[in-house]
């Protein structure tokens, strides 16, 4: 691990190669897994606000699953989490395009519909936040159905912390990431 103004990395976020390949794997990361995305508890009432504008990107099980469950649920875990449509299925934000899955938040955010581009949670994948009271821990999740991703990122020469930039800066400021950047580049690893 390394530590970039409080917060600690990974080195598997600069050493491991990634790029999300859609055409190989679907988006299956929104529709399998043991719950919904993680959310954190200032997302809460960012949901319940764009549900309106989110809703007509939605499916009619997801909106069905949105209107009986709401737009955040608690998993058998105690975590705060996306709902999903049944129990362990896609997100209920999920909506397809060409048989690959999309996010509903993130559409109706392209689209100008709202100013949030989607959970932090989503957007930083393959990364997974442990938050505690003093820090937070970034980890690189390796799941199965990411393989074709991983074999993009190694052709591509991407490392994870490059193809979640964006969403690195978006939590954390620019600084940081130019800082963990600095690192990544610098022989300290």
């Amino acid at each position: 691990m390394i530590e970039i103004d409080g917060v600690l990395v990974s080195e598997d976020l600069i050493k491991e190669e990634f790029v999300c390949n859609l055409n190989a794997c679907k988006g299956a990361c929104c529709i399998e897994g043991d719950s919904g995305a993680p959310l954190e508890k200032d997302e809460l009432e960012i949901l319940e606000r764009i549900y309106p504008a989110v809703k007509p990107y939605m499916t009619t099980t997801g909106i069905e699953t949105i209107e009986a469950r709401g737009t955040h649920v608690v998993d058998d875990d105690g975590d705060l989490t996306t709902p999903c449509v049944d129990k362990n299925k896609e997100c209920a934000y999920v909506t397809w395009e060409n048989g690959i899955t999309k996010c509903a938040i993130e559409k109706a955010f392209e689209d100008g519909k709202i100013d949030w581009q989607k959970p932090i949670s989503c957007h930083l994948y393959p990364i997974r936040i442990t938050q505690y009271p003093e820090f937070d821990v970034l980890n690189y999740d390796r799941w199965h159905i990411c393989h074709a991703a991983c074999s993009f990122g190694k052709q591509l020469n991407v490392p994870v912390y490059n193809f979640v930039k964006a969403p690195l800066i978006r939590k954390y400021g620019e600084e940081w990431f130019k800082e963990l950047e600095d690192t990544a580049k610098s022989d300290v690893l």
